[in-house]
């Protein structure tokens, strides 16, 4: 079953009443197939009516759907012959990062991703996505493997952001950021990264620094969450729809901005609605830009990066 955003109430009226004529129909030798499709043409131009105009706040509950594809689907659909490596060396794995070696198309790469988990159990196991500093440890030790052995960099971001508990705090998690970010940009080999959910804080630039970024038609990438700018700013979080627009935090608009190279189209209604099409679909478009980046030397690579960066900061 589609889990419906407020937004979708129309659309979930139509399709409800969809489904009660096909239900009262089944048995009948009523011939109800006009009027079907009649509502079926309705439901669809509905829904891309409603997804053509997004406000910024909407795209943030469809980037945050429990529905939406998550790391561990893309490595079951849009990748081949996974290993996993875990472990950081220093202190413990981190279920919120996952990462290790993968094919793509044929070829072979280091894959490293913040998993949310798609129930209540797991998504308590992977922490909701939000990284400790032993798995930014694991992506730093992932990543120099990838230079050792001369395979691209894939990343897929989706984390509201670090996590920020005490336990975190006391391991070093801003020491951990600040050098998986380091990792990211002294890498010798191409790096593509992927916002495919919501890309938010330190916790999503640790892992998407890198020369080529690319961003889900409906994902969001910001330096705060709205509620949290909202809090800030208005000590309320009501004002999270207002602070999602001031913050840009859509693709169209980080794309506009020069922070992101290119917009991943999604299936009409999100990626949640038809999740094997978004995931081919990314797998897609990284394929395309690791052909683009192989012609380069490592010393370009990283120029790329430097110059992608300081001109952001500039």
């Amino acid at each position: 079953m589609i889990s419906y955003l407020e937004f979708e109430k129309p659309v979930a009226e139509l399709e409800q009443r969809i489904a009660e004529l096909r239900n009262a129909a089944e048995g009948d030798d009523v011939d109800i197939s006009t009027e079907l499709q009649r509502l079926e043409t309705k439901s669809a131009a509905l829904l891309a009516s409603t997804y053509e105009a997004l406000t910024p706040w909407q795209k943030t509950q469809v980037a945050r759907h429990p529905s939406r594809p998550h790391f561990r689907d893309y490595i079951e659909h849009a990748f081949d012959e996974f290993v996993p490596l875990g472990g950081d060396r220093c202190y413990g794995d981190d279920e919120a990062i996952l990462g290790g070696f993968a094919k793509l198309d044929g070829r072979k790469v280091v894959v490293i991703g913040h998993e949310k988990g798609n129930d209540t159990a797991s998504r308590i196991r992977h922490n909701f996505g939000m990284g400790k500093p032993e798995g930014y440890r694991k992506a730093i030790r992932l990543m120099e493997l990838a230079g050792r052995f001369g395979l691209p960099v894939v990343t897929l971001v989706d984390t509201s952001g670090a996590f920020p508990g005490v336990e975190a705090e006391e391991r070093g998690q801003a020491e951990a950021i600040a050098r998986s970010t380091e990792a990211c940009l002294a890498l010798p080999v191409p790096m593509v990264a992927a916002i495919v959910g919501e890309g938010g804080s330190g916790g999503a630039v640790a892992l998407a620094s890198a020369e080529r970024v690319l961003m889900m038609e409906h994902a969001v990438y910001s330096v705060i969450s709205p509620e949290g700018c909202a809090s800030i700013l208005w000590r309320t979080a009501e004002k999270a729809p207002d602070a999602a627009e001031a913050m840009k935090v859509t693709a169209q608009d980080l794309a506009s901005l020069g922070v992101i190279d290119r917009i991943v189209p999604e299936p009409v209604g999100g990626a949640h609605r038809d999740p094997r099409l978004a995931v081919s679909t990314l797998g897609t478009v990284i394929a395309e830009e690791l052909d683009k980046l192989g012609r380069y030397a490592p010393h370009e690579l990283k120029r790329l990066r430097e110059e992608r960066f300081l001109t952001l900061a500039g």
